[in-house]
């Protein structure tokens, strides 16, 4: 900002450095101080080679690099030499410093190094430097302070303060000081519910003085003691309220597409090479998919719910895929699968994977993250690297820290977070060096506490207008105290809610102007829901659809599931949301910790699919021998068990080898569970009805594609029976289906319980549609998970009875629903709906509606009290 003033104002020789070019100047020979970038670079590649005393076992943590250099900084500022200590600790980082320090450049000096040289030639400052003067300071660093001192025998030195304090080490020495006088307008201190409101008053206040023409953006300044508590607050709003807004510090590099890239790499060498994970890598590297010649749309052949967590579930899955099914035609596995070999080597093989897939600025930062630590903790430093945002501080408002702020003030500023502990910040040790070890006075005669109250005091008077604010409470709901530095001032305290006198944006514009807003659609809506809610009788918002909607038509004309006609029965709104509306429960993309037990039922139903129609094939299953029964079981689970790897996923492999073990105990319960064999009996499993066969079986005993009514409702059934036992008179069916939950109470007096145990009833008629009203039919629950000496077979007694109790249930429902009745039913407040986040959040609500649900609902609702 100096080097803008100066080209404003047309100054002509003007050279603006730090003290230490000062220092570097008039030394001489090409030196030039340490930067840190260097440094840096220096201790990252000595800290491994370097013995570090008891200090070994943590130099190879994230952060190790960050904390050397941060000492050595204040040990030189401080002018402190290690090689004069007996401590061990500080002898192991005099010999870190020496080794640092060779492998700089020759031309880098320490501090002390480069004023000791140019103490020698001060006869040469008049030539070398001419006139000095001392901008933007209320303090200098103890090392600088000799060569000042120095300087000022010799040519002219001028201390600008301005507005700031004035350190003692200069006064009475021969270095002019100029002063002014600090504004004395008072700052209006402004109490904030939390951080983010704090923010969003700051973007008020910054839009009402560009728009009322009182400040230019160039003139505005919001700042913290420690802005990166505040940065995502602040970057998300300068979005919304299309204000560009320089970060002085720089923006998060995640912050970024090249650094989510970066990011990317990192969750897939940390976590694994999941599909997600690695189809979000390759969609991010724009320059290394066309590199590797991949179209956009190539992962359109993979299976959209299989994880493929390692690399022979990646080939498994691409074997089956033909090349016609690739883009263009052509099979580019191999190039996935070069990448994924990469990619499988984890943490150890990151500097590998970011030079092969990782170009320009991506690759800069990965090496910067490598730089910091570990490749295990990639995650952790990515998130610390910072890039610059490209944006002009000349001409935009600026987002910074109090230091830098006051050294280059601007009239309007706004500072954040003036909360007890933030600003001033307390005084903390040293990472690597405690105080038991050097004083911290010593070693850091500035500390952090001291800066911040000066450069508060420095901002407040130099700026024409000072705003600031504090949060009462943090963003977790804790009381926050108000800082030492705003005592004296008289706070205004300001709602959340409040009506500003400036909006930010658009939806902060139409909160304030509640008429305007109130007209708009989705709040006319919202609040008409709110009202409907709390009303004493079923509206609109609580199920009430169109009679006879062409959308229900439909639905009604598809054949229904067990699964289906149960949500029918117990939850109308639900049935209506999923199968009328087409919503979806989102699939579980990463591999689950354990198997949930529908997922569970599905791979034991898989497993005695294929286990029987094995046995079929050798005989029949009703004259199988125990041996011939187990191997075939053991045979399917491990065919089930790899199609399940590639298209499903899976828990970890000591969880999944348990599953599979579980499997195999109940699929072998359930095919060697003792029922009396039919006569010639033949069994199928997994048979489907009212739909056709998706794998074109043969030798069925139906044709599946018939459709199956159930009377009087105008509803088909469609599904899968478990298990069918069938003479070979075609007389005597029996109907099993498997359940592979825990033995509930009292089952032997279950007949439809409530309409959620339908599949019997459903499956016995079914069968009697399909082979002829001749064949005598029975129907019964197993669970092959019964503790031994329990009842495992729970057959249906009277299967006509239970068939029309369950058709008029049906009838009165379906009936309701197409009068406009999609209520909330008995399930809807079942702890596993996952359509809970459609209904009201508060949980008054199902208790206020059902009472009245179930009177509209009518006849349809003694379901649910049937045995």
């Amino acid at each position: 900002m100096n080097r803008v003033a100066a080209a404003r104002r047309g100054e002509i020789g003007v050279q603006i450095m730090s003290m230490g070019q000062v220092a570097a100047r008039l030394a001489g020979g090409f030196l030039k101080p340490i930067d840190l970038d260097s440094l840096r670079e220096a201790v990252r590649s000595t800290l491994p080679t370097t013995p570090l005393g008891d200090l070994e076992p943590i130099k190879n943590l994230p952060g190790m690099a960050r904390a050397v250099v941060s000492t050595l900084d204040k040990l030189w500022r401080a002018d402190i030499d290690l090689s004069s200590f007996d401590h061990p600790r500080l002898q192991a980082l005099a010999t870190l410093e020496r080794r640092i320090l060779q492998q700089l450049p020759p031309s880098m000096k320490k501090p002390r190094t480069l004023v000791n040289l140019a103490l020698g030639r001060l006869a040469h400052a008049p030539a070398v430097l001419g006139p000095v003067e001392i901008h933007s300071h209320s303090e200098m660093p103890v090392c600088w302070r000799p060569l000042l001192l120095a300087l000022a025998s010799c040519i002219p030195v001028t201390w600008v303060a301005g507005p700031r304090s004035i350190p003692e080490w200069i006064i009475g020495k021969k270095i002019e000081i100029r002063g002014s006088a600090p504004s004395e307008t008072p700052p209006d201190v402004y109490s904030c519910a939390t951080p983010q409101h704090e923010v969003l008053e700051a973007f008020r206040w910054m839009r009402s003085l560009l728009v009322d023409g009182k400040a230019k953006p160039e003139d505005i300044a919001i700042a913290a003691a420690s802005p990166a508590d505040y940065d995502d607050y602040v970057s998300a709003l300068s979005h919304e309220v299309n204000i560009p807004v320089h970060f002085v510090q720089g923006v998060k590099a995640v912050a970024t597409r090249d650094g989510q890239t970066a990011a990317a790499l990192a969750d897939v060498l940390v976590n694994g090479i999941s599909q997600a994970r690695v189809r979000r890598l390759l969609h991010l590297m724009d320059g290394a998919r066309s590199v590797l010649g991949l179209p956009k749309d190539w992962a359109r052949v993979l299976p959209a719910d299989a994880p493929l967590s390692t690399i022979e579930r990646w080939k498994q899955a691409f074997s089956s895929v033909e090349p016609a099914a690739w883009p263009d035609g052509v099979d580019r596995s191999g190039i996935v699968l070069d990448v994924l070999q990469v990619l499988e080597k984890g943490p150890a093989g990151a500097h590998e994977a970011g030079e092969k897939l990782l170009s320009r600025l991506p690759l800069k930062l990965w090496r910067l993250a490598l730089e910091d630590g570990p490749a295990t903790a990639l995650p952790v430093t990515l998130a610390h690297v910072r890039v610059a945002d490209g944006l002009e501080p000349a001409s935009h408002p600026i987002w910074t820290s109090a230091i830098s702020l006051a050294a280059s003030p601007r009239p309007f500023v706004r500072l954040l977070a003036l909360n007890a502990g933030r600003w001033p910040r307390r005084i903390s040790e040293d990472r690597l060096i405690p105080d038991h070890i050097i004083p911290i006075g010593d070693l850091d005669p500035l500390p952090a506490a001291d800066a911040d109250r000066r450069d508060f005091a420095t901002i407040i008077g130099s700026s024409t207008q000072a705003t600031i604010s504090f949060s009462r409470r943090d963003v977790e709901g804790r009381l926050l105290g108000r800082s030492p530095l705003i005592g004296a001032f008289k706070q205004n305290y300001l709602s959340y809610g409040r009506i500003p006198e400036h909006a930010t944006s658009e939806p902060d514009r139409l909160i304030a102007r509640s008429v305007e807003f109130r007209a708009t659609p989705i709040a006319r809506s919202g609040l008409a829901a709110w009202r409907d809610w709390y009303r004493t009788e079923i509206n609109a918002h609580d199920g009430l659809v169109r009679r006879e909607h062409p959308r229900l038509d439909k639905t009604f004309r598809q054949p229904m599931s067990a699964t289906s006609l149960r949500m029918l029965l117990r939850d109308p709104i639900r049935f209506v949301w999923r199968y009328a509306l087409g919503w979806r429960q989102p699939e579980e993309a990463d591999e689950p910790f354990s198997l949930d037990p529908l997922s569970f039922g599905v791979l034991v139903h898989e497993t005695l699919q294929i286990a029987v129609n094995a046995l079929e094939t050798n005989g029949g299953i009703g004259r199988a021998k125990l041996d011939a029964v187990t191997k075939a079981i053991s045979e399917a689970v491990l065919e089930t068990a790899a199609r399940w790897e590639a298209g499903q996923p899976v828990p970890p492999p000591v969880i999944w080898g348990n599953v599979l073990d579980l499997m195999r105990k109940v699929a072998t319960t359930a095919l060697t569970y003792r029922v009396d064999a039919l006569p010639n009996q033949k069994s199928w499993t997994e048979i489907p009805f009212g739909m056709a066969d998706r794998r074109s079986r043969t030798h069925l005993p139906w044709d599946p594609s018939i459709s199956v009514e159930i009377p009087g409702t105008g509803i088909t059934i469609q599904g899968q029976i478990d298990r069918l036992d069938l003479s070979g008179d075609n007389r005597q069916a029996r109907v099993i289906d498997y359940k592979t939950g825990r033995l509930s109470r009292n089952m032997a007096h279950v007949v439809v319980k409530g309409g959620t145990e339908l599949q019997r009833c459903i499956y016995a008629f079914a069968v009697r549609t399909l082979l002829g009203p001749n064949v005598e039919v029975e129907a019964a629950l197993l669970y092959p998970r019964a503790a031994d000496g329990d009842r495992a077979l729970f057959p249906l007694i009277d299967i006509q009875a239970a068939l029309n109790t369950l058709a008029a249930a049906i009838a009165a429902a379906r009936d309701n629903i197409e009068n406009g009745l999609a209520l909330p039913g008995i399930d809807a407040g079942d702890s596993y709906n996952d359509y809970a986040f459609a209904l009201p959040a508060n949980p008054s609500y199902l208790a206020r509606k059902r009472p009245i649900a179930e009177k509209r609902l009518g006849d349809a609702t003694k379901i649910w009290e049937a045995p």
